[in-house]
């Protein structure tokens, strides 16, 4: 997961001063040091790391700081804001046209990500806005691109403009939006040539797609894991083209940060979107202040809500609510709960969003092979009816039957039909909201109170929720 290498080491550079009751100067100084390091091997770029360290040394030496009852937290509160206020304060919206097509120019090295990052935008504009986009070839010189961005276009449902790799890439940004005024198209993305490196033939085909398209928004995709090499690619780009926002890819691969830390200070433009994944949905609203809570291991609860509002299914998470309530959760209920789990993307990516999981040691080698998930299914689907809607009935004899079918030992059998036992155990108590425990399992102190609190407010939530549905169908029936 991104970040992780920087994440320890603040961290650690925090450990010695929670130990403390009073913070002095010289602890704090010490501290800073520490956080320099953590930001240098982090590839973040150098004057960035200079103002940020005076920044929070200035804030953290403040009398109301040193001499208050948890000096430590109010420090760690200042890198927090410093960090959030470095990747930009808040989430940036796209660019979009008083009148259709909003067009999009997508620039940026070759192997940055940019093709597939042309598809993952697409499908989050349909899905999210019912957009019917066109999706432009203007890449000649790569082989296969025009291919790739078909495929991808496919996938996504969108349709691809193309003139094949004989045709001037001006013309054929020309006649794609010629062909988007005739077919109404709301958005226009045009995936542009990229290089191995800055080139004056490459800045220059750009500059003129950018006179004929006059973009809404020229987004600049960049590989997250090139570090802080990076930050001087946007910052080439952005003198030539003036682009609009960045799209930072490969971020779950990265375990440094420097870029995502650098660009947006380095270059005042502001970092839109994350790529984490391959998959045409792993496209992220870049939101500062939830990567800054991820960072300084803190959690992400918004993302992970947000996560689960787009991949579960609410009339369907509803009817599961009443049945955990009514003690009537079944294996039909486990198996659904398992696929739309694995939409959310890897296990261990998601249970370090819960706050204080993030440091938990239990999780440093935490990994969860599809594999296993697949396997946990197809036991699933080798029980009858009767077992699924009623697990008490499996007697040994039923589950070596069940570890036949499946493939897999008894053993293994045995030990999902304990896991099933215990989430169905757990998700009962917090449908009772019992939360006793939570702190425990998020990690104690602030962060399992932080972790609580989260759980009692998605359980409220879920429970207004359910009112507000229960209100409208009963004027409905009315």
């Amino acid at each position: 997961m991104a970040f992780e290498g920087l994440s320890e080491r603040l961290q650690k550079a925090f450990s010695g001063l929670r130990r403390k009751g009073k913070v002095t100067e010289a602890d704090v100084r010490d501290s800073m040091r520490e956080i320099r390091l953590a930001l240098l091997e982090a590839d973040v770029n150098f004057g960035v790391v200079k103002e940020f360290v005076k920044n929070v040394r200035e804030k953290a030496v403040g009398t109301e700081v040193l001499e208050s009852l948890s000096p430590a937290q109010q420090i760690i509160k200042i890198v927090n804001d410093e960090l959030t206020a470095t990747m930009g304060d808040a989430a940036v919206p796209l660019n979009k046209s008083p009148h259709i097509p909003t067009v999009i120019m997508m620039a940026g090295l070759q192997g940055a990500g940019k093709t597939t990052t042309v598809g993952k935008l697409a499908k989050r504009l349909i899905e999210q806005e019912k957009a019917r986009p066109l999706l432009i070839a203007a890449d000649v010189y790569r082989p296969a691109a025009i291919e790739q961005l078909k495929v991808v276009g496919e996938q996504v449902g969108a349709p691809v403009f193309s003139l094949g790799t004989d045709v001037d890439p001006r013309e054929i940004v020309r006649q794609g939006l010629a062909q988007a005024q005739l077919q109404h198209n709301d958005y226009v993305l045009i995936d542009t040539a990229g290089r191995l490196q800055i080139d004056e033939k490459l800045m220059t085909e750009l500059a003129d797609i950018k006179a004929i398209a006059e973009p809404n928004e020229i987004l600049l995709v960049v590989d997250s894991m090139t570090g802080q090499a990076a930050t001087d690619v946007a910052k080439g780009f952005d003198e030539r083209l003036d682009i609009t926002g960045v799209v930072l890819t490969k971020l779950d691969g990265d375990t440094r940060g420097g870029a995502a830390l650098s660009i947006r200070k380095v270059t005042g433009k502001p970092i839109k979107f994350v790529g984490q994944g391959e998959k045409m949905d792993a496209l992220d609203v870049f939101y500062p202040d939830r990567m800054a809570n991820r960072i300084l291991g803190m959690g992400d609860m918004l993302t992970l809500i947000d996560k689960a509002q787009a991949n579960f299914d609410e009339k369907q998470a509803a009817d599961i609510a009443d049945k955990i309530k009514e003690n009537t959760f079944d294996f039909n209920d486990f198996l659904d709960q398992m696929e739309q789990m694995q939409n959310m993307g890897p296990m261990e990516d998601i249970m370090k969003m819960i706050p204080g999981m993030a440091n938990n040691p239990a999780l440093k080698n935490f990994k969860v092979d599809p594999k296993d998930i697949s396997h946990m299914k197809a036991i699933v689907y080798s029980m009858t009816p009767a077992e699924r809607e009623d697990p008490d009935i499996l007697n040994p004899s039923r589950r070596r039957r069940l570890a036949a079918g499946a493939g897999r030992p008894v053993v293994e059998v045995n030990r999902m039909i304990k896991q099933f036992n215990a989430s169905k155990k757990m998700m009962n108590q917090m449908s009772k909201g019992n939360f006793q425990g939570m702190e425990g399992l998020m990690g104690g102190g602030v962060k399992g109170r932080i972790g609580q609190m989260a759980m009692k407010s998605m359980v409220k939530k879920q429970k207004k929720n359910k009112k507000k549905r229960l209100k409208h169908a009963k004027r409905f029936k009315s």
